[in-house]
C-alpha cells in the first residue's frame, strides 16, 4: 500500500477543525482525557435517561387503548402489555443508573490500572514477563470479562426470574439459566480473545499507520462473523430445524419471490425453551439468504425434535390454561414483511457502512491522541529533570 496515499488520508482526517482543536492543540494529559470521557458518558447517559423517562411516563399514564389501536387490540391484552413494559422500563432506569455509577467509579478510582496490575501478576506467575504484552492484554480482558459477568449476574437473574416470570414469558429453569450463561461465556471468550490478540499484534507491528491495517482487519472480521454466526455459533445454543412443507412455507416462498428476495433456506429455531417471546429474522450475503422463525411465533407449529408424548403434553397444557399462543399465517407474513422491508431498503448494508466509517474515524484519530499524551508526558519528564538539576 502506498505510504503517501495513507499519509494523505490521515492528514485530511486530522485537518478537520473539530479533531484538530480537540486532539492537537493543546496536547491533552491523561487526566484531561479521563475527565473528558467521564463528562461525555454522563452527557450521553443524561440524554438517554431523559428519553427513557419520557417513555416510562407514557407507559404509566396511558391506561386506555389509543385511538390508533382501537379494534386492533383488546383492553386485556393492552393492559398486560402496558404493565410489562412499565416494569421493564422501571428496571432499565435503575439498571442504567447503576451501570453509569459503576463505570464512573472504575475510572475515578483507578479500576482499570488496578486490573492491569492484577493481570500482570497472573501472567508473571506463569512465566510471562513485561515483554509478553499480548498475553498480558488477553489475561486483562479475560479477568475483566469474568468480573463483569459476575457483577451483572444479579441483574440478569432479576430480569429473568422476576420480571419475565411475573408476566409469563420466562421458560428457563435456574439450572438451564446458569448452564446457558456459562456456555455463552466460554464461547464468547474463545472467539474474542484470539481476535484481541490479533488486534494487539497489528498495533505493535503496524507502524505509524497501523490503524489502516487494523480497520481492514475489523471489516473483514465483521463480514466473516456475520456469515458464520448463524450457521456455526447460534446452533451451539439453540436447535434449528427446517420449516416443514405446508401452507406457511409456500406463502413465505411466494412472498420472497414477489420482491425478488433470494431465499435459499427456511428454518425454525427452538426459542420456546427460553422465552415465550417470538421473533423472525433473516441473514446471509448476496444470493444466499435464509429466514429464521421462532417456534413461539407460530400457533400450530409441530416441532420436528419432539415425540408424540411431548407434543400431547404441550397441547394439554395450552388447553388447560385456555391459552392461545403464536400467530396465524397472515400475521406471520406481516411480521416477515417488516423484516424483508429492511432488506428491500438496504438498512443492513447502510448500518454496516455507517459502523465501518465510524470505526475508521475512531482508529484514525487514536494515534494522534496517543501522540498528544506521549508528548505531554515527555515534556513533563524534561521539566522534572531540569527542575531537579536546578535549572528552575
Amino acid at each position: 500500500m502506498n505510504r503517501d496515499w495513507i499519509e494523505k488520508i490521515h492528514l485530511q482526517v486530522l485537518d478537520l477543525p473539530v479533531i484538530k482543536d480537540i486532539l492537537l492543540v493543546p496536547a491533552w494529559t491523561p487526566v484531561q482525557i479521563m475527565n473528558a470521557i467521564i463528562a461525555f458518558t454522563w452527557a450521553v447517559y443524561i440524554w438517554e435517561t431523559y428519553l427513557s423517562y419520557r417513555q416510562f411516563k407514557i407507559y404509566k399514564n396511558t391506561r386506555s387503548i389509543p385511538p390508533e389501536l382501537a379494534g386492533v387490540i383488546d383492553q386485556t391484552t393492552f393492559n398486560k402489555s402496558r404493565l410489562y413494559n412499565l416494569d421493564k422500563s422501571k428496571f432499565n432506569l435503575i439498571c442504567s443508573l447503576y451501570d453509569q455509577l459503576f463505570q464512573t467509579a472504575v475510572l475515578v478510582f483507578g479500576g482499570i490500572p488496578f486490573l492491569w496490575s492484577i493481570s500482570g501478576r497472573v501472567t508473571n506467575y506463569f512465566g510471562y514477563g513485561r515483554e509478553h504484552e499480548v498475553t498480558h492484554t488477553v489475561a486483562f480482558a479475560l479477568i475483566g470479562a469474568f468480573i463483569t459477568t459476575i457483577i451483572d449476574l444479579p441483574w440478569s437473574l432479576y430480569s429473568t426470574f422476576v420480571i419475565e416470570e411475573r408476566h409469563g414469558f420466562n421458560k428457563e429453569t435456574l439450572g438451564f439459566f446458569f448452564k446457558d450463561r456459562i456456555k455463552k461465556f466460554i464461547v464468547m471468550q474463545a472467539i474474542a480473545l484470539p481476535i484481541l490478540a490479533c488486534i494487539i499484534h497489528i498495533v505493535k507491528i503496524g507502524g505509524d499507520y497501523f490503524f489502516i491495517i487494523l480497520w481492514a482487519f475489523c471489516v473483514a472480521l465483521s463480514l466473516i462473523l456475520m456469515t458464520v454466526y448463524a450457521d456455526y455459533i447460534a446452533p451451539m445454543f439453540d436447535k434449528f430445524t427446517p420449516l416443514p412443507e405446508g401452507d406457511l412455507r409456500t406463502r413465505i416462498e411466494e412472498l420472497a419471490k414477489s420482491i425478488k428476495f433470494p431465499l435459499k433456506k427456511l428454518y425454525v429455531v427452538e426459542g420456546s425453551k427460553r422465552s415465550a417471546h417470538s421473533n423472525a429474522y433473516f441473514y446471509g450475503f448476496y444470493k444466499n439468504k435464509r429466514i429464521v422463525l421462532f417456534d413461539t411465533l407460530m400457533e400450530d407449529y409441530t416441532p420436528l425434535n419432539k415425540n408424540e408424548n411431548e407434543l400431547k403434553g404441550d397441547k394439554d397444557e395450552k388447553e388447560n390454561n385456555h391459552q392461545k399462543t403464536g400467530c396465524n399465517n397472515d400475521e406471520i407474513l406481516a411480521v416477515l414483511a417488516h423484516e424483508l422491508g429492511h432488506w428491500k431498503l438496504n438498512h443492513v448494508l447502510k448500518n454496516l457502512v455507517i459502523v465501518q466509517v465510524n470505526l475508521f474515524l475512531c482508529f484514525s484519530v487514536s494515534p494522534s491522541l496517543f501522540f498528544s499524551v506521549t508528548e505531554t508526558q515527555k515534556s513533563y519528564r524534561k521539566t522534572k529533570i531540569f527542575s531537579n538539576s536546578g535549572c528552575f
